[in-house]
């Protein structure tokens, strides 16, 4: 009797993981679909067109350009950042290009700036790694553009969802969101995909 119930509470237990599981998957699903709805919103308001697009989920910036039929240099990649004093910035860059930390870090006015933890990102953003929208405006984050993206007239980039996507113009991303606009990239090259999350 008592291996019998023993038994049984490892099962109710991998059980309660399951569900855990899915509730959380469920938590972020709705989170992102609100993200969406908030970005939308923001366009709407201020009359800007864009495109939304449908597709099979993408987690990186090679994987998103191949879904949308893009070049991958007119994919904004939003990399959510943390100061040595716990802030955060969000930092936007061509999908053909690196972050360099150093250079952005001067001129935040921080000593250090590292990526945010997949636990901050989600908080922070209501997004997953790999979701991340640029309207760091949205959350109250101090944006900051890399000029690589100004190359391009149209760009793209992940809504909140790794199945959703959002195409515009170049110059309304930038209406919508008002960056500061500074070169802080490193040239196209391979990623190391150990030491960059790919935020689309």
């Amino acid at each position: 009797m008592e291996k019998s119930g023993l038994l049984m509470s490892k099962d109710k237990l991998i059980n309660s993981k399951e569900t855990l599981t899915i509730f959380k998957s469920r938590i972020v699903c709705e989170m992102g679909i609100l993200q969406l709805k908030l970005i939308r919103g923001l366009l709407d308001h201020g009359g800007i067109p864009y495109e939304v697009l449908e597709h099979a989920p993408v987690y990186t910036s090679e994987e998103a350009a191949k879904v949308r039929g893009v070049e991958l240099k007119t994919g904004v990649k939003a990399l959510v950042l943390k100061t040595e004093k716990g802030n955060f910035v969000m930092g936007l860059v061509a999908a053909d290009r690196k972050i360099d930390l150093k250079k952005l870090a001067k001129i935040v006015e921080a000593k250090k700036l590292q990526l945010a933890s997949p636990q901050e990102v989600l908080k922070i953003t209501g997004c997953e790694v790999g979701s991340v929208h640029p309207f760091g405006n949205l959350h109250g984050l101090p944006t900051y553009l890399d000029r690589s993206i100004l190359e391009n007239d149209m760009v793209n980039f992940n809504a909140g969802l790794h199945k959703f996507s959002i195409q515009m113009r170049v110059k309304d991303l930038i209406k919508a969101i008002r960056p500061v606009v500074k070169d802080f990239s490193k040239n196209p090259k391979r990623f190391n995909k150990h030491t960059e999350y790919l935020f689309l």
